[in-house]
């Protein structure tokens, strides 16, 4: 309780403030809009480059040329994508995540043996068990039906 008076008295200048992912991705704007179809088109036109591209410019004739235009529209597409809400909030996204990756405690090996093991157990003990009713069900159909 106390702590939040302080709060108040220290205002909201003193809290730093961070957008939370759902926040930013709900801000739709035309030029975010307009950013991924412009962003669409550059992938699809990625995907056919390689089969339309060499009727229409001589240069693309040559591989080299067809990969840089295929890597240049794929890089463009993911520049807008970034510069639009969604794409900020994905990359924040991906930040958090690695920044959570790095708190994980990870099971040392003896561990992810052991577990595996048992993981295993279960799993055989498992397929012996529905094994045995399958049999006996299919026992007991062939005593009914004759």
């Amino acid at each position: 309780m106390s702590n939040d008076k302080s709060r108040d008295a220290m205002g909201d200048a003193a809290i730093p403030q961070r957008n939370n992912s759902a926040e930013v991705v709900g801000s739709d704007s035309p030029l975010d809009i307009i950013m991924w179809i412009i962003a669409l088109a550059l992938i699809i036109a990625a995907l056919m480059v390689n089969q339309f591209l060499p009727g229409y410019w001589a240069p693309a004739n040559n591989i080299w040329v067809r990969i840089g235009v295929i890597i240049a529209c794929i890089v463009g597409a993911l520049g807008l994508l970034y510069a639009t809400h969604q794409g900020k909030g994905f990359v924040r996204l991906l930040k958090d995540s690695r920044i959570e990756l790095r708190r994980v405690t990870w099971p040392t090996k003896h561990e992810t043996v052991t577990t595996s093991w048992q993981v295993l157990l279960v799993v055989v003990v498992a397929a012996i068990v529905l094994w045995c009713f399958d049999y006996l069900i299919g026992w007991f159909m062939k005593f009914i039906i004759g």
